[in-house]
């Protein structure tokens, strides 16, 4: 009876058009971004963000190994929908094909559209084959290299001046070209290997052993290896870890609030993952493992590595000099005299644990962390008035526990953590399927004002679990396969001053989408956001050193249209604006674009032109642009003009693929750009990409 299933749902013309529609591993990442980010903004990390979204591409998820934890850090299945497909596999066996998902009880084909890239029905892994003959004919085993730079010259690559006192002024030492690859050989839930290095604009390829740099100004490896006997997971190299609520180990994909507003509010237990993009800062490395006993996992790591960092030196009671952090850099960027002497001044060693248990019906899960942190010179911030209770000291230590309980189509999670300051936080919440077509979440967080957590990731309004107090309630509501609906609301509370915020102050955050898709090749949305903060505001006679707040509103607003035209064009309209109420006046911005997409057999072509009319830079309009891959661009458009770009793909053969972008953005409100070293002489500044991927045993 299941076969005759199975062969009527493949038979089904229109599901098979839907398995077409997709390349394994091409998908269109601009929707799902603008579903899991209401607004971009400049400080958050993209690049890890996406990164983590491609590795999920990379390593599609076995329906038939996944288990309800795996399932949910995709965030796109709701918990009731989690538990129709485990309990479709409990009951039916093991899945045959990808068409299967059809037979899923709530599955339907615009949820199964946004699955089908990142699950698969995986082969046995052949362990009796060596280890190194498995890797020598992994097919998911490829290199990349790409070259990318700014057409115009900024005044970092010009001759330097020469000062009243006969000095120079400061210039960047090397090129203007920025070089990236990456390695990577794979196979999932069995191996993975590889290397990523980097060099920005401005930096120096250079060979100096003295100073430790061969070539590339970055350089990141990992060998990781999966189920080996009773070890889950053994890792030697750059790695994250993410476990529980992210109150400790918050690494990975973790976007917060966005238009899906109930998947992403929850963070997923991964455990160990491979550390590959080029960000400098954020992860560790040494080596780490997780090892299973029954219901109990156990996993230990140890890291210890260099960072950037700003020393000061300072005396003690004894009038002896010793040297002290100031801060740390995390930019990656060395191009200067001055930025080449923030390199590996300071070093950072990191030991710590996780202890996970899961029920043997995997309802309940629980598990403990533990992270001791030592730096080689103790941090000594300059005093502000809104960093007071900022982390002091050369020692860290910060522990939690956290929770886990699925009851029916109810999900209930909570951490809480305490470190060595005696701060505490804690993250408490719910996700909870109320009917098929609505669907509820639930945030609470509280975070000390002394709370210290280097690696953590929870949900939060700021970009670090600090100072914070709030509450957010996010529905969902599908009227039907054309029409659906999302709500959040997120109340938030700073108890202590922050930067620019000279007083404690509470703001408030709502989104509202509405979305309609009568076919695969339309969707249609509108999207509302509204952000109220404080900030300070100077006293009226400009002459007081203390400052006042004003609550500064801020709204965005998204009109949007998908269509494909036919099977080898499509294109995308939109209309964004915002306007922005702060000190009693009000200024506004928005953006207009098209973008026109071909995919031809080997060819794929993605084009936009855009127009945008800012007042000011609290006004500046976020476009998330497709890109070479790996490579993200969200530009942050400001002032008056326009920027258009052509992105090509060529694939060569069955083992080579080629990318090339040329993006211009003109102004029509200045005739210099940025400012410092970064200043262009002119009102336009143009960005050129060439990328070559090249695939093993194809």
């Amino acid at each position: 009876m299941r076969y005759a299933v199975l062969i009527w749902f493949f038979l089904l013309g229109h599901f098979c058009t839907l398995a077409q529609t997709y390349r394994r591993g091409e998908i269109n990442l601009e929707n799902f971004v603008e579903e899991l980010f209401a607004q971009q903004r400049e400080d958050e990390d993209y690049e890890d963000l996406y990164e983590n979204v491609l590795q999920l591409l990379l390593n599609p998820i076995d329906l038939n190994k996944a288990n309800e934890e795996d399932l949910k850090s995709l965030f796109i299945l709701l918990p009731h929908q989690v538990k129709a497909l485990v309990s479709h596999r409990e009951k039916f066996g093991k899945f045959i094909s990808l068409y299967e998902l059809q037979a899923v009880e709530g599955f339907d084909l615009m949820l199964i559209e946004r699955l089908l890239p990142f699950v698969q029905v995986g082969e046995d892994i052949q362990k009796q084959v060596p280890f190194w003959q498995r890797v020598k004919e992994s097919r998911d085993a490829y290199f990349i290299f790409r070259v990318s730079r700014v057409l115009e010259t900024r005044r970092g690559f010009t001759p330097p001046d020469t000062l009243s006192n006969g000095r120079l002024t400061s210039r960047y030492l090397g090129d203007p070209n920025s070089l990236y690859g990456r390695f990577r050989i794979q196979q999932a839930k069995d191996f993975s290997l590889g290397f990523t290095i980097d060099k920005d604009a401005g930096e120096q390829f250079i060979w100096d052993r003295s100073n430790q740099r061969y070539g590339f100004n970055f350089f990141s490896y990992h060998l990781t290896l999966y189920n080996r006997g009773k070890f889950k997971t053994i890792h030697l190299g750059d790695y994250q870890l993410q476990v529980g609520q992210g109150l400790v180990f918050g690494a990975g994909f973790s976007p917060g609030k966005g238009a899906e507003t109930i998947t992403t509010v929850r963070r997923s237990t991964i455990g160990i993952r491979p550390y590959t993009a080029a960000l400098e800062f954020d992860f560790f490395r040494g080596v780490a493992a997780t090892y299973r006993k029954g219901l109990v996992d156990f996993t230990i790591l140890a890291s210890h590595l260099t960072r950037d960092g700003n020393l000061t030196l300072t005396t003690d009671s004894l009038e002896q000099e010793r040297s002290a952090i100031s801060s740390l850099q995390t930019s990656g960027l060395h191009r200067t005299p001055t930025e080449i002497s923030y390199r590996r001044q300071a070093a950072e060693s990191n030991l710590g644990g996780n202890i996970h248990f899961q029920s043997g019906d995997r309802k309940f899960q629980a598990g403990v962390n533990s992270l001791f942190t030592t730096f080689s010179q103790p941090f000594e911030r300059n005093w502000q008035r809104y960093n007071q209770f900022e982390f002091r000291g050369q020692e860290n230590h910060i522990h939690s526990l956290y929770l886990g309980y699925n009851f029916q189509n109810h999900y209930l999670f909570g951490e809480t953590a305490i470190s060595k300051s005696g701060g505490t936080g804690a993250v408490l919440g719910l996700m909870s399927s109320l009917h098929p077509q609505l669907a509820f979440s639930m945030v609470w967080r509280k975070f000390d004002k002394n709370f210290h957590s280097f690696y953590g990731n929870a949900f939060s309004e700021n970009s670090r679990p600090i100072n914070e107090t709030g509450l957010y309630m996010g529905l969902n509501y599908k009227a039907n396969q054309q029409w659906s609906m999302s709500f959040y609301y997120d109340y938030f509370h700073f108890p202590w001053l922050r930067f620019r915020v000279y007083a404690p102050s509470s703001g408030h955050e709502w989104l509202g989408r509405v979305q309609y898709k009568p076919s695969r090749k339309i969707l249609l949305f509108a999207q509302l956001r509204e952000e109220s903060k404080a900030r300070n505001l100077r006293a009226a006679d400009n002459t007081s050193n203390f400052y006042l707040l004003d609550q500064g509103t801020r709204y965005n607003y998204v009109v949007n249209l998908d269509m494909g035209i036919n099977r080898h064009f499509s294109m995308k309209s939109r209309v964004m604006g915002s306007s922005f109420h702060f000190n009693q006046q009000t200024t506004r911005g928005f953006a207009i674009s098209q973008d026109l997409n071909v995919d031809y057999q080997r060819w794929r072509i993605s084009s936009r032109f855009a127009l945008f009319d800012t007042d000011d830079f609290d006004n500046r309009q976020f476009l998330f642009e497709r890109n070479v891959l790996w490579l993200f661009s969200i530009p942050a458009l400001n002032g008056q003009g326009l920027r258009y770009y052509l992105l090509g793909q060529y694939k060569l053969g069955e083992r080579i693929t080629c990318w090339a972008r040329f993006a211009r953005t003109i102004y029509t409100d200045r005739e210099i750009i940025g400012t410092g070293l970064q200043q262009i002489q002119g009102n336009r500044q143009t960005e050129v990409v060439f990328q070559v991927r090249y695939q093993f045993l194809r």
